[in-house]
């Protein structure tokens, strides 16, 4: 029997950036959350915010941290070596498409996540097209499509092989015009206060592309990739500018890492400990900032 589920948070959206493994850090949020029973009815992420937020409407605190943490000591998890093998530096085909099957790493309770109300976005980039969707529980009538989704959403191209669903090729949902914070997904659904949870620190602005020309030569198979990443810096500062309005102006609560000491490939595990203690020590902190923003 499905369990009983239900929302306590309707009025504020929850989002969550990605940005690879410093999601390490981040995944204390979504365990915090989980552990103060704030249950919030929308939830958005891009890449591994997709993740975050497939772990949190599952409501799963100990696969929220094994997601960024324990499954890096996996010998599967990849390597340079699986992405000379058109594996990808990260192992996505058994990252999404094993670990969350009974009896695997990293198993996901398929009916809690279904029994849950809240509605999930979980952001995707077409490789063809340049199009960006924003898929929901709609798009996942079962696991296999689900993990299909959360592997797109997280494919960092070039670093992983782009991903085929329903014909089309699919990766990083970072590449949209949001630049991977899904506040636009959340504006869209009628939401004005929004919960945002960054993986960069305070006063991070995203560069532009240092050699604009490579991105033609390794995307030529796919040019809308290469226009998507060039455009990335400026979308992403321009989300990042109306987030510092709407904090301004009390419609925002913004998680920001203060101690982000690892990069988005970061695999040794003791590093990503490192990082999930600092997130669960700043994540405990500001609990009662938390909770006088959204009570």
């Amino acid at each position: 029997m499905a369990p009983e589920l239900s929302s306590n948070i309707t009025d504020t959206a929850l989002i969550f950036e990605g940005g690879g493994m410093r999601a390490a850090y981040t995944c204390a949020v979504v365990q915090e959350l989980l552990r103060r029973e704030m249950y919030f009815d929308f939830v958005a992420g891009i890449s591994a915010g997709s993740s975050n937020s497939l772990n949190y409407v599952a409501r799963d605190i100990a696969r929220a941290e094994a997601s960024f943490v324990d499954i890096a000591e996996h010998p599967d998890f990849g390597s340079w070596r699986t992405w000379v093998r058109g594996k990808g530096v990260f192992n996505s085909e058994f990252i999404y498409g094993q670990t969350g099957l009974p009896g695997q790493p990293l198993p996901l309770d398929w009916e809690a996540f279904k029994a849950n109300p809240a509605t999930l976005n979980v952001g995707g980039f077409n490789a063809r097209t340049g199009e960006h969707v924003y898929w929901t529980q709609d798009d996942m009538p079962d696991l296999p499509a689900m993990a299909q989704r959360i592997r797109a959403s997280s494919t960092m191209p070039g670093l992983m092989p782009i991903v085929q669903i329903d014909g089309d090729p699919w990766c990083d949902g970072a590449l949209g015009p949001s630049g991977g914070i899904a506040l636009d997904a959340a504006k869209a659904a009628g939401y004005e206060k929004f919960f945002v949870v960054l993986t960069r620190e305070p006063g991070y602005r995203k560069a532009p592309a240092r050699h604009p020309r490579a991105y033609d030569v390794v995307f030529r198979r796919y040019p809308k990739i290469a226009r998507a990443l060039l455009d990335r810096a400026e979308n992403y500062n321009r989300t990042l500018d109306e987030l510092a309005e709407l904090e301004r102006r009390g419609r925002a609560y913004v998680f920001r890492p203060t101690h982000m000491k690892i990069a988005n490939q970061e695999r040794r595990i003791d590093r990503l400990r490192e990082a999930h203690a600092l997130g669960d020590a700043q994540a405990k902190r500001e609990l009662p900032d938390w909770e006088r923003f959204l009570s």
